[in-house]
C-alpha cells in the first residue's frame, strides 16, 4: 500500500479467523456450511453478521495502522513461532482470549486490545475501538499512554522447556482419564489421582478459576457449609502470586487428597512430577494445541513468571 506513514515504528496486528471462515475450512462452501448450521437448528445469519463486522473492523484497522507506522499482520495460528521485535507495538483485534494468547509470547511489548464488535463482546481486555487507533497508537509511540502490568504464570520443566499462561495453566491428561502425579509445595507432598490441576493468575480468576470456586460453593451449600471467598478480593491482575486447584482428587490407599487448593508465591512454588507413561500435558489459556509433554519422570515447577504482560489502557 503506497501511503505516507507518520512514523517508521513497527506495528504487529494480530488477527484470527471468524467462525464463518472456520466453517468454510470444514465444509468448503457457504451453501454446505449454511445447510449444516440450519440443520442443527442454529441461525446462520449470526455467523454472517459476525464475519462481516469483523472484516469491516479489520479493514478500518489496517487503514489507520498503515498511516501510523510499518504494519505487519499475523494470524493467531502463527503466534507460537513468530519472533517479535523488542520495539514492536502489538495491536490485537478480537476477543479477550486472543489478547491473552498473544501476550504470553511477548516480552514487555505494549499490547492494545481492540474490540471489533462491542455489541457482541464485553471486552475486559479490549479497552479500545477501531476508531481510537489513529490516536492511541501515536500516544503509545510517544509513551503517553498508561500501561497496566499483568502477572503471568510460568511452568518450567526439568528438561529446560517453559510455558507461560496469562489466565491459567492446566496440568493433566489430554483425555478425561485420571492424571497421576506427585505434588508438593513447601514441605508437604502427596501422590494424586485427579482430573488435573488448574493454576490461575489474577487475570484468570474470573474464568476457569471462578467456575471451580462456583462448584465448590454450590457443593458446600448443599452440605450446609459456607465458602468464604473474601480472601480473593485482592487477587487482581498485578498480584504477584497464583492459586492452584486440584480437580476431583481421588483418595485411595495409594493417593491422597490434602493438597487440593492453595497459593503459589515466588518463594513457594508448586512442584509436580508426572507419573503418567503417556498423554500427560501442560497447556495454557485454553490452547490445547500448544502444550508441553508431561510424562513419567518430567518435573514441572509452577510459579509467577519472571516477565509480565503490558496492556495499554
Amino acid at each position: 500500500m503506497n501511503v505516507k506513514r507518520l512514523t517508521d515504528n513497527k506495528i504487529i496486528l494480530i488477527t484470527r479467523s471468524t467462525r464463518l471462515e472456520e466453517l468454510l475450512t470444514r465444509f468448503n462452501t457457504i451453501g454446505q456450511a449454511k445447510f449444516w448450521i440450519e440443520h442443527m437448528g442454529a441461525d446462520f445469519s449470526d455467523y454472517e453478521t459476525e464475519h462481516s463486522r469483523y472484516k469491516a473492523a479489520l479493514k478500518e484497522a489496517e487503514q489507520q495502522l498503515h498511516l501510523a507506522g510499518r504494519l505487519q499482520i499475523v494470524d493467531r495460528g502463527f503466534l507460537p513461532n513468530f519472533v517479535f521485535g523488542e520495539e514492536d507495538t502489538v495491536v490485537v483485534l478480537g476477543q479477550d482470549g486472543l489478547v491473552a494468547n498473544t501476550m504470553k509470547y511477548l516480552n514487555k511489548q505494549p499490547v492494545l486490545g481492540v474490540n471489533p464488535d462491542p455489541g457482541r463482546w464485553d471486552g475486559v481486555l479490549l479497552p479500545f475501538l477501531v476508531g481510537d487507533l489513529s490516536t492511541v497508537v501515536l500516544e503509545v509511540f510517544a509513551k503517553r499512554r498508561k500501561v497496566r502490568e499483568i502477572t503471568m504464570a510460568k511452568a518450567k520443566l526439568n528438561n529446560g522447556q517453559t510455558l507461560y499462561g496469562i489466565n491459567d495453566l492446566f496440568i493433566g491428561q489430554k483425555s478425561h482419564v485420571s492424571a497421576r502425579y506427585q505434588i508438593s509445595i513447601g514441605k508437604r507432598e502427596e501422590r494424586h489421582s485427579s482430573s488435573g490441576v488448574i493454576v490461575s493468575t489474577g487475570l484468570g480468576s474470573t474464568g476457569w478459576f471462578k467456575s471451580v470456586l462456583a462448584g465448590a460453593r454450590g457443593l458446600g451449600a448443599a452440605l450446609g457449609q459456607s465458602l468464604d471467598t473474601g480472601i480473593f478480593n485482592d487477587f487482581g491482575w498485578e498480584s504477584d502470586y497464583l492459586y492452584y486447584c486440584v480437580r476431583e482428587p481421588f483418595p485411595s490407599k495409594a493417593t491422597q487428597a490434602g493438597l487440593v487448593f492453595g497459593k503459589i508465591a515466588p518463594d513457594a512454588p508448586l512442584d509436580l512430577i508426572s507419573l503418567m507413561p503417556e498423554h500427560g500435558v501442560i497447556f495454557s489459556d485454553g490452547m490445547e494445541t500448544d502444550f508441553l509433554e508431561f510424562t513419567s519422570g518430567t518435573q514441572a515447577t509452577i510459579a509467577p513468571a519472571d516477565k509480565k504482560g503490558h496492556l495499554v489502557v
